[in-house]
Parts: structure tokens; C-alpha cells; sequence
């Protein structure tokens, strides 16, 4: 056993990094809603936080898709 405190994953990428605090970012928009559309939104990022294990590009798309339909939706914010 290590005496070495853990300080997070051994791997360091960048777009990995920046698609997580765009990910958290994301649900912090949405917890302020309604419940039901909280969950509904919420279900979608759940999605593309899955599709990101496997393809990180593809999740990173469908993140902005998802954001720029969020900010079209009127009492969205």
C-alpha cells in the first residue's frame, strides 16, 4: 500500500478535460428547471457523457448541439 496520497487519474488529456467541465457546466443550466424538463435534459447529457467513453469527438458535437438548442429554448435559462 502507498503512502502517496491520490491526486486523480494518471492520464492527462486535454479534450477529455475540457468536454467533463463543458459536461458539468451543462447540468448546472439544468438544475434550475422544471423537474420534468430537469430530467428530460438531464437523460440527454447522461447520453453523451455514455457516447464519450467512445467516441470523445462525437460526444463533444453532440454537446454543442445540445447546449445550442438549450439557449434557442425560450424560458430555457
Amino acid at each position: 500500500m502507498s503512502t502517496v496520497p491520490w491526486s486523480g487519474p494518471g492520464w492527462d488529456d486535454p479534450e477529455l478535460t475540457r468536454l467533463a467541465h463543458r459536461l458539468r457546466e451543462a447540468h448546472r443550466l439544468v438544475a434550475p428547471l422544471a423537474a420534468a424538463d430537469r430530467r428530460r435534459h438531464i437523460r440527454h447529457l447522461l447520453a453523451i457523457t455514455d457516447l464519450a467513453k467512445r467516441d470523445t469527438a462525437l460526444a463533444g458535437r453532440r454537446l454543442d448541439a445540445f447546449l445550442a438548442e438549450f439557449h434557442r429554448t425560450p424560458g430555457a435559462r
